[in-house]
């Protein structure tokens, strides 16, 4: 296996936790906003690069300085060696949070049903039934919404987010969300920043970051129906 890249030292991608963060390569998304254009193509940097054995040296040595390991992307899931790999993170003493799309459940279920991840993090773009045609445009809003279940059903510490860019995301949008994910324990919905992206001309046409007072809203329409719900 060789990954994107890796930060070595993280202390707010894991909640109450030490990390490090692992970035695979490759999406199946194509959220014309993402910011690690490069990742998302699937594309490998020989400066940033790793392979699995130069990451298991890497937390064999961090054993008394980390506490978790973050697996990010790119999209994770799509990796065929995700489940061995987090297996073996696990096994070293680490304690493994996934950042996915929640575009594949199966795998999902299968990662909670093994026991091997800690915390899962899921990104929900827009309206699960309105991902096409600037997200994904095969994508079944019934594997978005069985993830969600699956996540909401786990035991495990998780947590929603939403990158709030017009017209994806608008007030509607975030209510039908927030319904969806009822009772969950944390939704975040995150600030669009500037910089590299995908798709340059997405916000020299029809995209458009939000303002503050604009999150704001946003946060009281979602807030009633989840434990916490953050702008960040």
């Amino acid at each position: 296996m060789r990954f994107g890249a890796l930060l070595p030292n993280s202390l707010i991608d894991f909640p109450d936790h030490i990390s490090c963060v692992l970035f695979v390569t490759g999406c199946n998304f194509t959220c014309p906003y993402c910011h690690n254009p490069e990742l998302a193509a699937g594309n490998l940097d020989p400066q940033r690069s790793l392979s699995d054995t130069a990451l298991y040296a890497f937390l064999e040595e961090r054993r008394s300085l980390l506490e978790g390991v973050v697996i990010s992307g790119g999209e994770p899931t799509l990796l065929p060696e995700l489940s061995q790999l987090c297996r073996t993170i696990k096994a070293m003493g680490y304690a493994v949070k996934l950042d996915t799309n929640g575009s594949r459940p199966g795998v999902l279920k299968r990662l909670v049903g093994e026991g091997s991840i800690d915390f899962v993090a899921m990104d929900i773009k827009t309206d699960p039934g309105r991902y096409a045609p600037l997200i994904q445009k095969a994508q079944r809003p019934e594997d978005l919404v069985e993830s969600i279940e699956t996540i909401l059903h786990s035991g495990l510490p998780h947590e929603f987010r939403t990158t709030c860019v017009a017209p994806l995301v608008t007030e509607e949008t975030v209510d039908r969300i927030a319904r969806c994910i009822r009772g969950a324990q944390k939704y975040v919905l995150q600030r669009c920043h500037g910089g590299r992206v995908l798709d340059p001309t997405f916000f020299k046409n029809t995209g458009r970051v939000l303002a503050d007072s604009e999150m704001d809203r946003l946060r009281s329409l979602a807030a009633p129906w989840v434990e916490e719900c953050i702008v960040r």
